[in-house]
């Protein structure tokens, strides 16, 4: 088949177009790879765009040198990736090849003209597809079917391909949870095979993992996936608590819905004590911020709730009003998507946290002279302007002071 849609169309900048020719000069095949090909073919515009060509990386400094072509980041080059700036755009051109060893983690590449090797040692159907830039899809595993029918299957023997890379088996569920339509529709023997091999994902960094747990976690299925973890052996192996939460999680996910909650505030549904979240740390180096916000979260879920009456959002407010923390009120905003408080966050999020109308300054003018004594007195408005709902301005402070 030929693809010729408007996403399509929309890759040829002039930078691509000059890719193109240089390659083409040379007699060398250049195709678009990978993910880009499966969210071109589902309608959508790709993030990121990966080249792959037969000219070996040799070859590609050579030609681009010749050219005066700009070549950055030599990191990828032992695996065969030259990255080229034209016309602004960074164009990531990788040789194709064949992996000789694997560990399980990395791999040792050796360089091939042939596309089908290369596809081969791709890891899901739908990842594996090239697309001339004359629109042409080269497919040798089925991919543009199993996209249609929103099906998620490994290239080749599912075990073969998990040993390659153990972290595939997080992969596998990411693009279950981002293609395929309903929960459950997995082939038996992949799920078998993902168990059996569960223990080596103990070998994978933490960091790799956690990117791909992440995206997991903001997909659709994720109570499926995150259950499928645990009844496959995977979740001891991901720094995930052996006895995880799964009905506060499936209650979680569902108030969460469609309120773009971050990846951590889903997870935390999971844990139970604040230990959950140190060792989920000490296996997947979160960031110090995700950290934090697991930490509150376990620590407030339960005791900061909202009010009863007329004025439901109060004890959030008031919390942030006496935090002395910059980012209390994105936590806040996450904690009431964990509580499924739409109507709250939404509140919230209009909400222009109020400034303290009285400084030291105004009481020095009204007589208040020693450091000490301005101090316990702004605490003492300070309490009067709460009460209020903050709502007090400066004269009716001051004019509270001469009460006091």
């Amino acid at each position: 088949m030929k693809l010729q849609s408007p996403q399509f169309q929309a890759l040829f900048t002039p930078g691509l177009r000059s890719v193109a020719e240089l390659f083409e000069k040379k007699n060398f095949e250049l195709r678009i790879a990978g993910g880009a090909v499966r969210d071109l073919l589902s309608g959508m515009t790709p993030q990121d765009i990966d080249f792959a060509t037969t000219a070996t990386p040799a070859e590609m400094k050579e030609m681009f040198m010749s050219a005066g072509v700009r070549m950055i980041n030599n990191k990828g080059e032992k695996h065969g990736t030259i990255t080229a700036r034209l016309h602004e755009e960074n164009f990531e051109i990788t040789t194709l090849r064949i992996d000789v060893v694997t560990d399980g983690r990395h791999a040792e590449v050796e360089f091939t003209t042939d596309w089908e090797k290369d596809a081969e040692r791709r890891d899901l159907t739908v990842n594996s597809m090239f697309l001339g830039l004359d629109g042409m899809l080269y497919d040798f595993f089925n991919g543009y079917e199993d996209l249609k029918n929103k099906k998620i299957r490994f290239v080749g023997k599912a075990s073969e391909r998990i040993q390659e890379d153990y972290l595939r088996i997080l992969r596998y569920f990411r693009f279950y949870g981002r293609i395929a339509e309903k929960p459950g529709d997995h082939d038996p023997s992949t799920l078998q095979a993902i168990k059996e091999n569960a223990k080596g994902l103990a070998g994978i960094s933490g960091e790799r993992i956690w990117v791909e747990l992440k995206k997991i976690l903001v997909g659709n299925h994720v109570n499926h996936l995150v259950r499928l973890m645990y009844e496959l052996d995977i979740a001891q192996y991901i720094g995930l608590p052996l006895d995880g939460n799964l009905e506060e999680f499936d209650r979680v996910t569902k108030n969460t819905q469609n309120l773009c909650p971050k990846p951590m505030t889903v997870l935390t549904s999971l844990f139970s004590v604040k230990d959950d979240v140190t060792s989920l740390d000490l296996r997947l180096k979160i960031s110090k911020d995700e950290k934090n916000l697991g930490l509150f979260l376990v620590k407030y879920r339960q005791e900061l709730t909202k009010a009863t009456g007329p004025e439901p959002l109060r004890p959030y407010q008031d919390f942030i009003m006496d935090s002395r923390e910059a980012n209390t009120n994105s936590r806040i905003c996450e904690l009431l998507k964990y509580q499924g408080e739409e109507q709250l966050l939404r509140e919230l999020q209009q909400w222009t946290i109020p400034s303290f109308p009285v400084s030291g300054h105004d009481l020095r003018k009204m007589g208040v002279s020693s450091g000490k004594e301005i101090g316990a007195v702004l605490q003492q408005l300070r309490d009067e302007w709460k009460k209020s709902g903050y709502h007090m301005d400066k004269e009716e402070l001051l004019s509270c002071l001469k009460k006091l």
